[in-house]
């Protein structure tokens, strides 16, 4: 019997513990990103805004949903990308209290401005991962790679994103 008091003890007393360390994980959140974009075989610059929203579901794992918006100064052999519109999913582990790894994979739709011919849309896959860091139980900042495949054989891209960003 004293055995079986202890361990609903420990479990009681660790429960919260798990909870308190994915806390700054979990909720809604958004925030602003930026960094370096390859499309097309052509460098530029991303910027632009994450929304999205993660809940615990086992101590320590997180998992959420995300959309970004995004534009892109990528040019060159007369295509431009342009708007960038993703949806994904997102699963996370709490690597410290205040370190979360995630991986993500979703639905991308990007505008490509094609010179002398208008543009086309074309959807691909997205997917990746990175680290989000807790500066405050509020705010965070994050590092990326993600990569993005698209329709039609035209090929992928590939981001390295940093971004910044408050929770509610």
């Amino acid at each position: 019997m004293r055995i079986a008091l202890a361990a609903v003890a420990a479990i009681a007393i660790a429960a919260p513990a798990f909870a308190q360390d994915a806390a700054p994980f979990t909720g809604a959140r958004i925030g602003a990103t930026l960094g370096w974009d390859k499309a097309h075989g052509q460098d530029g610059f991303t910027y632009g805004g994450a929304i999205g929203y993660d809940k615990l579901v086992a101590p320590k794992i997180t998992v959420g949903a995300e959309a970004t918006f995004e534009d892109s100064t990528a040019k060159g052999a007369g295509i431009h990308a342009s708007r960038d519109v993703a949806i994904s999913g997102r699963v996370g582990y709490v690597l410290t209290p205040k370190l979360l790894g995630f991986a993500k994979v979703g639905y991308d739709t990007t505008r490509f401005d094609i010179a002398g011919a208008g543009h086309t849309n074309l959807e691909g896959v997205r997917y990746g991962g990175g680290l989000e860091y807790s500066v405050t139980p509020r705010t965070y900042i994050s590092a990326e790679y993600r990569r993005t495949e698209y329709e039609n054989n035209f090929g992928g891209r590939d981001a390295a994103i940093a971004g910044f960003g408050v929770r509610f």
